[in-house]
């Protein structure tokens, strides 16, 4: 145990004594002095981790030795000790930074406390940390293999990402390497679960809110007040980003729901959000609005008809809701989203897709400094939340909560950190995302993904008769054969989507009011 250096200044010291010897069989060492001359001179040739400082005392008194030891060491800690508690006299003790002040008389206890505020508080904090995880992984652990429902899996993801926001606080690399295993270990039980489930789920057996039913279970029920609403999708938000940003809108919105749903599969823009606004499955959009949707080997954008399908849908459903569309990809489309959003007040619902969070991760696969900035899930977390607080899209959630808009977050999918290549061989149209292929004549190890022949099974689209489509699980990600090396170490560490993991597929929802 690190035994803490104190100096304590009191022109009374000897009276002290109880004090000190008290201190000393709590582990501290304390030198003394009686006056601030002195204590000025032993500062200046040894190191203490704090100072107990007599505000009166003759000569020097004990602002004006406060001040003296800041000028020689500004961030030393200072306790003040006074029996006069003039105000004018602790302002001016505070405004020169003092760590603590005590009334006299004072006893040890008392004492005891304000240093371990001071100078334990990091390592409490830390202690305390620790010790609730390692309560909590055993019983994570041992729950993860019961886990049966859509529910038990959200409220579990949930609870892996509150401890790793909670760890990420520490500096204790150990712990963190620890929770990387157990997220691991979640994540490789949440593939088997998927591969037992997802089937009936995309064929409406038991199904949780998928992203094909989500604008009819959960959209169009907070839009029955006849009140203007948003409905924000931040695309590729994954639920660790959206705890961080989510205290921000706090600010200015009051919490209405706090949530999560399923993206479908593949987690990739092209299906997910096509299946948003299209209540659609990927083989049902192929099927019933043929025009609007292009297959993995079809060139020209894949998301280009967002707001056709969402019309679709709600003629579809019978709803008759006026909305306006809007895609931000810039930042000079953001700044005019806030300039039009008087006009969006006729409407029931204004829809705004917002695709930075997109763009952030595809930079870090294609630019070394994007790299550096984020090199992993806590950089990446506070990458996000520094955008956010600067982006033209907090302003214009700012200024819905003025206008009295409700408000919905969302996104279509999330994404993981990959760390592991798994060879494929195939022909050329095989599809370029990392996380899942589809195609024909591929080749790969089947025990590392999940392989679907039968694409009815996951209502999938069908690109030639002999058409297949794999899932990457864990960390894993696709690389070609040729080039195997030089690709898989290009990828290594980049965030991905498509593929089957907690981060990709448990995403967040989140409703809002506006405050009163």
């Amino acid at each position: 145990m690190r035994i803490f250096e104190i100096l304590w200044v009191d022109d009374e010291i000897d009276h002290l004594k109880p004090h000190i010897l008290f201190l000393h069989n709590k582990n501290f060492k304390v030198s003394t002095s009686t006056n601030g001359l002195d204590a000025i001179e032993i500062i200046k040739s040894n190191r203490f981790d704090v100072v107990l400082l007599d505000e009166n005392m003759p000569g020097l008194n004990g602002i004006e030795t406060l001040r003296e030891i800041k000028l020689i060491s500004p961030k030393l800690p200072v306790i003040m000790i006074t029996k006069n508690e003039e105000e004018h006299i602790m302002d001016d003790a505070i405004g020169r930074k003092i760590s603590d002040y005590l009334i006299k008389p004072v006893n040890p206890n008392q004492i005891l406390i304000s240093l371990k505020k001071i100078l334990n508080t990091d390592n409490l904090i830390e202690e305390k940390t620790i010790q609730s995880y390692q309560v909590e992984y055993k019983r994570i652990s041992d729950s993860i293999e019961y886990l049966k429902t859509s529910n038990d899996w959200i409220s579990l993801y949930k609870k892996m990402i509150f401890w790793e926001l909670e760890l990420e606080t520490l500096n204790d690399q150990v712990m963190s390497d620890i929770f990387k295993s157990q997220m691991k270990d979640a994540n490789s039980q949440f593939f088997n679960f998927i591969k037992q489930n997802y089937s009936n789920w995309i064929n409406n057996l038991n199904a949780p809110v998928l992203s094909n039913n989500l604008i009819k279970m959960k959209v169009l029920p907070f839009l029955q007040s006849n009140q203007k609403c948003i409905l924000l999708l931040i695309d590729n938000l994954r639920l660790d980003q959206w705890k961080t940003i989510s205290p921000l809108i706090q600010q200015y919105y009051d919490l209405n729901e706090d949530d999560c749903y399923f993206s479908i599969l593949p987690t990739a823009t092209q299906y997910s959000r096509n299946s948003i606004f299209s209540g659609y499955t990927p083989k049902q959009m192929q099927e019933n609005l043929p025009e609007w949707w292009i297959n993995d080997d079809q060139q020209g954008g894949k998301n280009m008809y967002e707001e056709k399908f969402l019309q679709s849908q709600l003629e579809r459903l019978n709803e008759k809701i006026k909305f306006n569309y809007n895609k931000i990809t810039t930042l000079d489309q953001g700044k005019k989203l806030i300039k039009n959003l008087k006009r969006f007040m006729s409407d029931d619902l204004t829809v705004v897709v917002y695709n930075f969070m997109d763009m952030i991760s595809h930079a870090k696969t294609e630019m070394e400094i994007i790299k550096e900035l984020a090199p992993d899930n806590k950089a990446y977390r506070s990458l996000t939340l520094s955008w956010f607080k600067n982006s033209p899209l907090f302003e214009f959630i700012q200024s819905s909560a003025e206008n009295g808009f409700r408000l919905i977050v969302t996104t279509d999918h999330g994404t993981i950190n990959v760390d592991r290549p798994i060879k494929i061989k195939g022909k050329k149209e095989i599809s370029s995302n990392l996380r899942y292929k589809s195609g024909r004549s591929m080749s790969y190890e089947n025990k590392k993904v999940i392989e679907v022949k039968d694409l009815d099974e996951y209502q999938l689209p069908k690109t030639f008769m002999d058409s297949s489509f794999i899932f990457a699980k864990d960390n894993d990600y696709f690389v070609y054969q040729n080039n195997f090396n030089q690709y898989a170490r290009f990828y290594n560490n980049s965030f991905q989507h498509g593929g089957i993991s907690m981060e990709e597929m448990i995403i967040p929802f989140a409703t809002f009011l506006p405050k009163k």
